[in-house]
């Protein structure tokens, strides 16, 4: 199997689904040359490998919400349907790990590899993104201190340039009270 990119076939499979990085089914199936039904038997058959975390069904509105973002039909299930029949399942990296126990071929292999990559790869933009928008607020608040200490700093000069209040003029003469 050449040729395996994980930037080219995984990257753009990852979405951000109740807090986790995950991998649709549909999307793991295809990488894996299976269909989907037989990768949930092979899951199902192990069920016990994947808890909570490592795998989740989405709901019908979650699924809607990743249909407006991505096509989940391929050709081959276009032609069973065009509306999906069963929601798909998600699969968290540590679920992808555990994938590579229960389906045991030389293309699972690759593609688990490809995967794995693809999730460090990711851990890396979202970490290098996170210190970019510390410093970026870090700089933002230093730049708010030197405007306000700017501003004072033009009051101070203003106020020296402008004459000086006159004192009033003492009147001449004999006051009566």
């Amino acid at each position: 199997m050449k040729g395996l990119k994980p930037q080219d076939l995984v990257e753009d499979k990852i979405y951000i689904i109740r807090g986790h990085k995950i991998i649709l089914s549909t999307h793991l199936a295809g990488l894996y040359h299976v269909k989907a039904k037989a990768l949930i038997q092979a899951v199902k058959r192990n069920i016990d490998r994947f808890p909570g975390d490592f795998m989740f069904r989405l709901t019908w509105d979650e699924t809607a919400a990743l249909r407006s973002q991505i096509v989940t039909l391929k050709s081959d299930e276009a032609a069973t349907g065009k509306h999906i029949k069963y929601l798909p399942y998600a699969f968290t990296e540590q679920g992808v790990a555990m994938l590579s126990s229960v389906l045991n071929s030389k293309r699972a292999i690759q593609v688990n590899i490809a995967i794995m990559r693809a999730f460090v790869k990711l851990r890396q933009v979202l970490s290098t993104h996170k210190e970019f928008a510390y410093k970026l607020n870090e700089l933002e608040r230093k730049v708010e201190n030197h405007d306000q200490e700017i501003r004072s700093i033009f009051e101070a000069i203003r106020q020296l340039m402008a004459a000086p209040p006159e004192k009033p003029k003492r009147r001449i003469g004999f006051r009566q009270n």
